[in-house]
């Protein structure tokens, strides 16, 4: 299991298990020993001392050899007032409070794990007491716990369109659950929210496009949460990256243009060639996903036959970036020159010189915009980081808290 962190949540406690805390005794007493202590008759005497309840605790676990992760645990006194609780284990100390004589934790426990409660209180005679008690929580296997992978990576640089990438390796049922300890900040602070494009992906994206210099920081707290379905946040995650330049890429298919933007500067125009006929590529905005200095390009890989007409395999694809899954990259097509900036003849990517496209590829980063117009196939929100694609009510509407 990858390690993990400490979570925070609530929920209700559970059936209750009731402690002896011990006083004084004339004899020693045994560590996790429940029974109740006095101080007993001395030989001869005459009458006998005022007898004391005895310090009780009552826990939110009956199996204190398989406690549940997804509640929070709960200490609780009778015949005397709770001072202190402390719970430990190897992974570190529980949080929790004191509050009208519960102590309640503020984050949740970690599967298989030894913990250990000290309990501190004052009896109704004024003698202080104390008493341990040890429990372990409930196993899991790597089927019930889902792992969340981020992008950007923390540390990354990424253009403005780059959207938060959150991918569960198990599905996630309880979303509204999830979504609620997922939290993106940023400075500038910038108004967002998330979209689940399944039980296991949800991205968030601001209203428009970052604003270039933002640094955003990304916080899933969801360690031990319910996913549902028996299956529970394995691990937390933060990440922090940075927003740089403005690169936004604005390609005319019909004039073959490709205008180059920097912090809303044109640098440059470029001619290109897009998709012919039966090829064409989608108009909308795309996000920059992967940058390859050189790439093998097979058309089987985009289901054409090795033995069609159309077929191509070509070893040395230089300065590629891929804007889409089904296959659509920006790189260099030396054997197109002819026809940039005049025709379409790709099988819809869009090429450039062996030049240009080095030049482009130099200065682009994951992140950056492409906005493409001039056909009639549009780009959608699942193929690539399409999530541009949709005016920012609909995207609200994504959210599992809307």
């Amino acid at each position: 299991m990858r390690p993990a962190h400490r979570r925070t949540t609530a929920a209700a406690a559970l059936l209750s298990l009731s402690v002896v805390l011990a006083g004084c005794s004339s004899g020693p007493t045994t560590p996790g020993d429940d029974s109740a202590g006095g101080q007993g008759d001395a030989p001869g005497a005459t009458q006998a001392a005022d007898p004391v309840d005895p310090v009780r605790l009552t826990t939110s676990f009956t199996d204190a050899g398989s406690v549940p992760i997804d509640e929070p645990l709960t200490v609780s006194a009778t015949g005397g007032d709770l001072s202190d609780v402390r719970v430990t284990s190897a992974v570190g100390p529980v949080e929790g409070r004191v509050e009208g004589g519960t102590w309640t934790s503020t984050s949740l426990l970690e599967p298989g794990t030894d913990y250990r409660i000290t309990a501190a209180a004052t009896r109704s005679d004024g003698e202080a007491v104390e008493r341990t008690r040890a429990f372990h929580t409930v196993d899991l296997t790597l089927d019930q716990l889902t792992y969340p992978s981020v992008a950007p990576l923390d540390g990354e640089t990424v253009g403005v369109g780059m959207p938060v990438v959150v991918t569960f390796d198990l599905p996630v049922t309880d979303r509204a659950l999830f979504e609620k300890h997922m939290t993106v900040t940023s400075k500038p602070a910038q108004k967002g929210s998330w979209y689940w494009l399944s039980d296991r992906e949800a991205h968030f994206r601001p209203t428009r496009y970052w604003q270039a210099g933002t640094d955003v920081s990304v916080d899933l707290d969801i360690n031990s949460l319910p996913a549902g379905g028996g299956i529970y946040g394995q691990e937390d995650r933060q990440v922090s990256f940075q927003v740089g330049d403005a690169h936004v890429y604005k390609v005319n298919a019909q004039t073959h243009q490709m205008q180059v933007f920097s912090n809303g500067e044109l640098l440059r125009t470029l001619p290109i060639t897009t998709g012919k006929p039966g090829f064409t590529t989608r108009s909308g905005v795309k996000v920059i996903m992967e940058k390859f200095e050189s790439r093998r390009m097979n058309s089987e890989t985009v289901g054409i036959n090795r033995n069609s007409p159309e077929a191509y395999d070509i070893d040395d694809v230089r300065w590629a970036m891929r804007v889409t899954y089904s296959g659509e990259f920006i790189h260099a097509a030396p054997w197109s020159v002819g026809s940039q900036g005049y025709a379409n003849v790709s099988h819809g990517c869009t090429g450039l010189s062996t030049a240009d496209a080095g030049w482009l590829y130099a200065m682009s980063r994951r992140g950056d915009v492409v906005e493409y117009t001039g056909t009639d196939r549009q780009m959608t929100l699942e193929n690539g980081y399409g999530d541009w694609n949709l005016p920012p009510a609909e995207w609200k509407k994504g959210s599992a808290l809307s």
